[in-house]
């Protein structure tokens, strides 16, 4: 009889051990947000796994009716995002708002230098902070959804959230992204296993200048790419060039596909040069400075 002690663990235990630790998690995360002292809370609501644990969250501790999701429209926001934004919210019973921004208009993100996520962060906060202004009877706090793993990354939108006034209870809570998609499982989130999601003007390197229609090339390039069967897509605009990036294990079925000679011909056709498959794979941040 092979003794249990030496045993591997099974998917079962598995299982069990990461609900323990994610509803474990949840209530530090609730306790977090009960912590700040306000009623209501708005959330600034991308849709990915991150915000929607956080909306979850605050749903939780304060009520659903105290809880709005606002999500942000604008070039740099890839399409196709939006109607899953609002089924996660409808599932979690909150109010969902939307707002435009208008970073890509102002000089200092358009001109794309490493501090252009500083800008945007500064306009969305204060956009969602505006509607704060609403909810006549009580203050609200404004929430994000960054994790402990964005400390490991450059990400100047922090200083940004820091700067407004803006909590990130996850990352308060050094929550890091496995634990984020154990969270959401266990509160039965459709977007628990959604790839990563980030604003499409990250896909340009810094010092290209950033315009609408370069954003919507970009967008269009993601689709196509999508199309062909990839989850994890990301399409880096190096300037004449592009590259694309799939999950690592996805590389070499992209580079067989027999699709993908004609969809190259087509986004060279609107713009690039050359289209590259990145053999190393998805990269988070893979245009960030090093």
């Amino acid at each position: 009889m092979t003794s249990s002690r030496g045993a591997a663990a099974v998917p079962g235990s598995i299982a069990v051990e990461e609900g323990a630790m994610a509803g474990e998690a949840l209530g530090r995360i609730e306790r977090r947000v009960r912590s700040y002292g306000a009623l209501r809370a708005l959330v600034a609501f991308s849709g990915g796994v991150d915000s929607s644990v956080v909306v979850a969250a605050a749903a939780r501790a304060l009520g659903s009716r105290r809880v709005r999701a606002v999500t942000a429209i604008s070039p740099s926001y890839p399409s196709g995002e939006l109607e899953a934004a609002r089924r996660v919210a409808a599932a979690l019973g909150v109010e969902h708002r939307t707002i435009r921004t208008h970073e890509v208009e102002r000089e200092a993100y358009a001109r794309n230098d490493p501090q252009r996520c500083f800008h945007c962060k500064t306009e969305l906060y204060a956009t969602v902070r505006h509607l704060a202004a609403e909810w006549k009877d009580c203050d609200a706090v404004v929430l994000a959804g960054a994790n402990a793993d964005d400390l490991g990354d450059f990400r100047p939108g922090l200083r940004a959230a820091e700067r407004s006034l803006v909590r990130n209870p996850l990352l308060e809570e050094g929550v890091r992204k496995p634990l984020v998609r154990a969270m959401a499982r266990q509160l039965g989130l459709a977007v628990a296993d959604k790839p990563a999601l980030a604003c499409l003007s990250s896909r340009v390197a810094f010092g290209i200048r950033i315009s609408p229609a370069l954003l919507d090339r970009i967008d269009r390039a993601e689709q196509a790419v999508r199309s062909l069967g990839f989850d994890q897509v990301r399409v880096r605009h190096l300037g004449q060039t592009a590259s694309i990036e799939v999950s690592a294990e996805d590389v070499a079925r992209l580079a067989r596909h027999p699709e993908l000679p004609a969809m190259r011909m087509r986004l060279q056709r609107v713009g690039w040069s050359a289209i590259a498959i990145d053999p190393r794979g998805y990269r988070e941040g893979s245009l960030n400075p090093s």
